[in-house]
């Protein structure tokens, strides 16, 4: 709080509260320090000549560690094989979660709750705990070494989170829009796509970037089930870095980790114009 006395704005705050607010703001520095840190010793040791672990301001630029990745081995087929991966499972999972959180968003059944409590309850099922079982099923399948069905079961790892938060997205559209489309006439289907979507598209995206980040950096699905170096996405080839016996190119392993984000950050970028707006249910129910 402050007042004006004599012309001068004096800040009224008690002292306590002050010393709140500057063991908050010093906080904050502490945990914005620990995320750039990290950050910024990638962005110096993927242009630095033989970098260690310290965090240094390069002397000399080189862009050579770039050069030594930038090839389709190393870097574009394995992020075009994540691309293909984690989009199209991030696809899957966003559709599939639209149409199983509609009925439960719109319709109050005795079996809402305990459905919802599995959900809940599957997000937080480690991976490592099904995958004995998933590959066994994989292998009587043959579906060992396919895109196509490690595509579909990274899409069913996602879905649990996706139905969660896409149902209480789409809980704060009001129904009464519905309600009037449905006594002109329109179907279910209809109703999702022409009133409901177009109204919780800022939730759409969520759903879509939280799916992508965590299937982008899924490690272990596509270890386990893709066998073929030429098939594995980046999450799985960077350990291509690592050497035998311990030691890592570091300069080559923060430039190809740069490379690595790039798609995030695409995708965040184009889907920042549906983030930007909030959900518009004011003048919606106007008239």
């Amino acid at each position: 709080m402050t007042a004006t006395v004599g012309g001068r704005v004096r800040s009224t705050a008690r002292p306590g509260v002050v010393t709140s607010r500057i063991v908050a703001n010093l906080l904050l520095v502490l945990i914005g320090v620990a995320f750039i840190v990290p950050m910024l010793w990638v962005l110096y040791a993927s242009i630095e000549e033989g970098p260690g672990l310290a965090v240094s301001i390069p002397t000399s630029a080189s862009f050579e560690n770039f050069r030594s990745v930038l090839n389709t081995d190393t870097t574009y087929r394995p992020i075009l094989n994540g691309i293909y991966l984690s989009g199209g499972a991030t696809l899957i999972t966003v559709v599939c979660a639209v149409l199983a959180a509609y009925p439960l968003s719109r319709h109050k059944m005795r079996f809402n709750r305990p459905f919802l409590m599995t959900i809940l309850f599957s997000t937080g099922l480690p991976i490592t705990a099904v995958m004995v079982p998933v590959y066994g099923l994989f292998v009587q399948l043959d579906l060992i070494d396919s895109v196509a069905g490690t595509t579909l079961f990274m899409a069913t790892t996602g879905l649990p989170f996706a139905i969660w938060l896409m149902k209480n997205f789409m809980d704060g559209v009001p129904i009464d829009l519905e309600e009037a489309a449905w006594v002109d006439g329109a179907s279910g289907m209809k109703a999702l796509w022409h009133i409901v979507l177009p109204l919780m598209w800022p939730g759409v995206a969520v759903v879509a970037i939280f799916t992508f980040i965590r299937l982008w950096g899924e490690f272990f699905i596509p270890f386990m089930l893709l066998l073929s170096p030429d098939l594995q996405p980046a999450s799985v080839t960077i350990f291509t870095f690592f050497g035998q016996y311990g030691g890592v190119n570091y300069g080559r392993l923060a430039a190809f980790s740069v490379m690595y984000s790039l798609p995030v950050v695409a995708l965040y970028i184009l889907l920042s114009r549906k983030l930007g707006g909030a959900f518009a249910f004011g003048g919606a129910l106007k008239g």
